[in-house]
């Protein structure tokens, strides 16, 4: 089969370290593996990343494997091209049993054309889906906790949508105020004792 990559790693991410697999031009014509564990700490990461560069690798991939690839992928992007593979496409193909037989089988697939990356939206984008995930997860705890204070008021005995257009208005709050001080009013007004 043609090299069509002849520089490349293939990186196999468990949940503790990492196993790289570097294919590189050997003596004779055929080709080279090296294997090297790493942890998936930062230091790891960029002894990885100082490793490859010494080999000379151009290209890295990597299965995706959800949070575990992420600061792994995200520390050697800025140095090497990097693909992240889709695990299906590499499952149907047989050969791996072990993480560094995985490694060495993602790097052989890599070489020879073998498999495609996934999309990986540029690092600016990529921020900007974070903050605007985060900022949906805020609003929606928002609205959960509006619906919360909503049903205590009600279980209280008072009825404020018929009196309040929301229950996160100034005027509920300044309600629920003066029901928590035992009064009826936003300044205890009608208070006994």
């Amino acid at each position: 089969m043609d090299v069509v990559h002849p520089r490349c790693a293939g990186i196999d991410i468990g949940k503790a370290d990492m196993k790289v697999c570097v294919r590189v031009p050997g003596t004779g014509g055929h080709r080279h593996s090296e294997v090297g564990t790493f942890s998936r700490m930062a230091a790891g990461v960029l002894q990885a990343r100082d490793w490859l560069a010494e080999l000379g690798v151009a290209l890295v991939a990597m299965e995706a494997t959800g949070s575990y690839g992420k600061p792994v992928f995200y520390g050697l992007e800025q140095h090497f091209e990097c693909w992240l593979l889709k695990a299906r496409h590499m499952r149907n193909l047989p050969g791996r049993k072990t993480d560094v037989a995985n490694s060495v089988w993602i790097a052989q697939l890599v070489e020879h054309g073998l498999v495609r990356p996934s999309f990986v939206p540029p690092e600016p984008v990529r921020h900007l889906r974070d903050l605007t995930r985060y900022r949906a997860e805020l609003t929606a705890e928002r609205t959960r906790e509006a619906v919360r204070l909503e049903k205590l008021v009600v279980d209280s005995g008072v009825k404020v949508s018929v009196v309040a257009s929301h229950i996160l208005t100034k005027s509920v709050r300044a309600m629920t105020r003066g029901a928590d001080r035992g009064g009826a009013g936003p300044a205890g007004v009608g208070r006994s004792g």
